[in-house]
């Protein structure tokens, strides 16, 4: 015994040691932190120092960005829960009910992620300090508590814009607000490299970081995880508590625990003298954020937002003459997330015994989703996303379900089939299924911060229904393998239309040079029948002796299922060499980026053609746009932005021009203002009923609320769809819109109006105004302005939304295909 007792204080000396003889990160980087902005490599140099020098701290990359910048977790704790770290880990999960074991869990588990956003910069500089005096000054707080620490969650943003500051910045640095260092040029360093917000992207996780980081955050499923952030110059700093709305499913623990830890952060900055703020402006429903989305997978989640964003640079007078420094607000981000492991280190038993009820999903209202199989294509897609959340799904038994309906919004019933998908709630994520498919979200309070409305049925398209009983079902592993076969003797070959997947097939035929045709009428054929947007490639088109081997080997490769026949003389509908079956030429496409544009929604269009449709773009610069030569594309998207100084009326002219020859202009939201109530085009804004000469008597305390009525934030609408137009094949004649702004548009009087709500349309889900309400019955949603042999394509709402909403992409790669294809080259 004397000898372990000995050879314990020895490991314990030697620690001592190397802890006390650890180089801080101004030591090992040679200069003061806040002096300067630390590039990314050099900040996982220091944490591979750290590591290598401390037994206790392991690193481990768990990923990589699309600029192909390293991705990594540090885990700090004592020497012996880092000797079994494996088992606490497990002993977690058991505890959630997430894997099968007989454990229990007594340690901490606290998960910190710093620099979502790349122009926020200070945190990943208070990640070193934090880490420095974690393991040299607050190593009592490690013996029941696991840390995680990621450091740069978006090193490609966060690169993007220290470049950008050292390039430009005085020495010593400018103060002023005007000075050129605090003025971002587009598209800024907030977004990761396809210009995507991360901190909206948990819950769908369209982006690499995004996908190979909650690989990680599942196999760990933390108690406490911290989002840390930046906010403008002039704002104190925001701790938890959040502010109302909280989604339904957070518990009166969580709650109430994030209310103690403001107490013990608010405990630091008063003895500072340090202003902050708690339960205002961030709330917690949106379930795709840092916060909400580790608060439903039953974490304590926070947001911290310091002062200071892409403008303050390394020192910035604020409004009341304060010199804010890129010091003080890494040191304010390193007292809160010190403080946050503290209090999680005194609660331990406390977390893991609260942490273990979370996952009790016995009282949630439905206990089973169905959604109708009639699309293989998306089918596959949403259970791709619910495997990367490892939530669990399972095929239905033939019967019928009672429940809420969510094509006609009421109580009904619907038959299902052993092809139909259910999820269940009662399995540990339970909670998570019920806020990312509940049909509607409550909502205690209209100021929120973010979309209200996301339900995954609407958002990818399915038929669904919602029981308050388990529904019968069964686990089906059957896997459906696609092996078309080449056909010498076949006249053509058919390929359905119905899926984004069934685009990116074309797509890539198109890069073969394979030419394809598509059906604008429904027609049958060998005992099958096909709808309008069918594709028909046919020998007589590409005639090569690599022809079938080329369509065969592309065909399998996307698991698209071809049928060959013999001839062109279809039983029903129109043959193989009517007008009505077109050519589909290789498309030229154009993206309009750069100042005027939303950089959001030209990533969102970049990263759709880039990783999804997989199909070619050239992206312009909008200075440069005014002297273009349209003549060398065949399509132009503008996405969603505000044109007032890129779309002069010499432009417009040009835009006309082009469009009258053949040309495909494609407008996104706020991109229609441009065209809206011009002369020169159809497009109409629609008027609302609202008074200008109306005295305005609102109290000053009242007037953020009553500004809500004139706003749509994100809220799910039913519109009509005439799917006989090109734009609309593939889809039903109803689609569920996510409507993110209150501005409105008349029926097009000279155009087809393909989408549009009727007199009836009201929001299903989410917040709208009681005054914009108003204005979207009788509205439209797509439509087509003929202009000579080309159209101009107006989008009111945004399809490609954060990528999420599933079910709008077809319409834009029908926009690209479709239309206008067939012209003269």
């Amino acid at each position: 015994m004397k000898i372990k007792l000995l050879a314990i204080t020895a490991l314990l000396t030697i620690g001592n040691i190397f802890s006390q003889s650890l180089k801080s990160p101004s030591e090992y980087l040679g200069y003061e932190i806040g002096s300067r902005f630390t590039r990314h490599h050099k900040v996982v140099d220091y944490f591979k120092y750290v590591s290598a020098t401390l037994s206790n701290v392991q690193l481990e990359k768990y990923g990589e960005t699309n600029e192909h910048r390293p991705l990594y977790l540090s885990y700090i704790s004592s020497q012996e829960n880092i000797n079994n770290i494996e088992n606490i880990r497990k002993n977690n999960l058991a505890q959630a009910g997430i894997i099968s074991k007989n454990a229990s869990n007594n340690k901490a588990i606290v998960w910190l992620s710093y620099n979502v956003h790349g122009n926020e910069a200070s945190s990943t500089e208070a990640a070193m300090l934090t880490l420095y005096e974690l393991v040299t000054k607050k190593k009592q707080w490690l013996e029941n508590t696991i840390v995680i620490i990621d450091p740069c969650i978006n090193p490609d943003g966060r690169d993007r814009y220290v470049n950008w500051y050292n390039q430009v910045k005085s020495t010593p640095f400018n103060i002023n607000q005007n000075a050129k260092e605090h003025a971002e040029p587009w598209p800024g360093g907030r977004p990761n490299h396809y210009l995507f917000d991360l901190n909206r992207d948990w819950a769908w996780a369209t982006q690499v970081e995004s996908a190979q980081r909650i690989k990680m955050y599942n196999k760990w499923m933390p108690h406490i995880h911290v989002d840390f952030h930046e906010q403008y110059i002039n704002n104190p700093y925001y701790f938890a508590p959040a502010a109302e709305p909280f989604h339904e499913i957070i518990s009166d623990w969580q709650r109430d625990f994030q209310t103690q830890i403001g107490k013990n952060h608010a405990k630091y900055f008063d003895k500072e003298g340090w202003l902050y703020f708690t339960k205002e402006s961030f709330d917690l429903l949106y379930p795709s954020y840092g916060d909400t989305y580790p608060t439903y997978m039953g974490a304590i989640g926070m947001t911290y937002e310091q002062a200071g964003h892409g403008m303050a640079g390394l020192g910035i007078q604020t409004d009341e003459g304060e010199v804010l420094t890129l010091k003080d607000r890494a040191i304010h981000h390193r007292t809160t997330g010190l403080s946050t492991i503290e209090i999680s280190s005194n609660n331990a038993d406390k977390l893991n015994t609260e942490f273990k009820k979370f996952f009790d999903n016995s009282k949630l209202n439905y206990k089973s989703y169905v959604l109708k199989n009639e699309n293989n294509d998306k089918t596959k897609r949403l259970k791709a996303l619910l495997d990367t959340h490892e939530i669990k799904y399972e095929n239905t038994k033939s019967a019928t379900v009672k429940g809420y309906v969510y094509n006609t919004q009421k109580e009904g019933k619907i038959s299902v089939s052993a092809n139909d998908l259910v999820i269940h709630t009662n399995q540990p994520k339970g909670k998570m299924v019920k806020a990312l498919f509940e049909p509607k979200t409550k909502l205690v309070d209209s100021l929120t911060y973010d979309i209200t409305a996301w339900s995954l049925p609407y958002a990818h398209g399915f038929k669904a229904i919602a029981s308050k009983t388990k529904v019968n079902s069964y686990v089906n592993n059957h896997l459906n393998v696609t092996n078309n076969s080449i056909d010498k003797s076949a006249y053509a070959y058919i390929s359905k239309w119905n899926s984004l997947e069934d685009a990116t097939f074309l797509g890539a035929l198109l890069q073969a040079n394979i030419t394809p045709r598509f059906s604008e009428k429904p027609f049958s054929i060998g005992g099958k029948s096909y709808k309008r947007g069918s594709l028909i490639i046919l020998r007589n088109d590409n005639r090569n002796d690599s022809f079938d081997t080329k369509l065969i080997e592309i065909a399998n490769k996307h698991l698209r299922e071809l049928s060959a026949v013999s001839t062109g003389f279809v039983s029903s509908g129109v043959d193989f060499g009517s007008y009505s079956v077109k050519p589909i030429n290789k498309q030229k496409i154009a993206v309009l980026s750069g100042k005027g544009t939303s950089s959001l929604s030209f990533g969102e269009i970049w990263h759709f053609f880039e990783t999804q449709l997989q199909y070619p773009i050239t992206n312009v610069n909008s200075d440069n746009f005014g002297y273009l030569d349209y003549s060398k594309y065949d399509v132009i998207i503008l996405p969603n932005g505000y044109y007032g100084s890129v779309l002069t009326k010499s432009t417009l002219e040009k835009l006309k021009k082009w469009t009258r020859s053949g040309g495909t202009l494609i407008a996104i939201g706020n991109a229609l203002n441009s065209f809206a109530d011009n002369k020169e085009f159809t497009l109409k804004k629609k008027k609302s009923d609202k008074n200008s000469d109306e005295a305005n008597l609102t109290p000053y305390a009242d007037k953020e609320r009553k500004s809500v009525a004139n706003l749509i934030t994100g809220s799910i609408f039913k519109s009509n769809i005439d799917n006989s137009h090109p734009l609309a094949f593939g889809y039903n004649k109803e689609y569920f819109s996510l409507k993110l702004s209150g501005t409105s548009y008349d029926f097009l009087k000279n155009g087809n109006n393909v989408g549009y709500f009727n007199e009836n349309s009201k929001n299903i889900s989410g917040y709208a105004g009681s005054k914009a309400v108003k204005n979207v019955p009788k509205s439209l949603l797509f439509g087509e302005e003929k202009i000579g042999r080309g159209s101009i394509i107006y989008m009111v709402d945004n399809p490609l939304f954060r990528s999420f909403w599933e079910n709008g992409k077809l319409f834009v790669a029908n926009s690209v295909f479709f239309l206008n294809s067939d012209k003269l080259k």
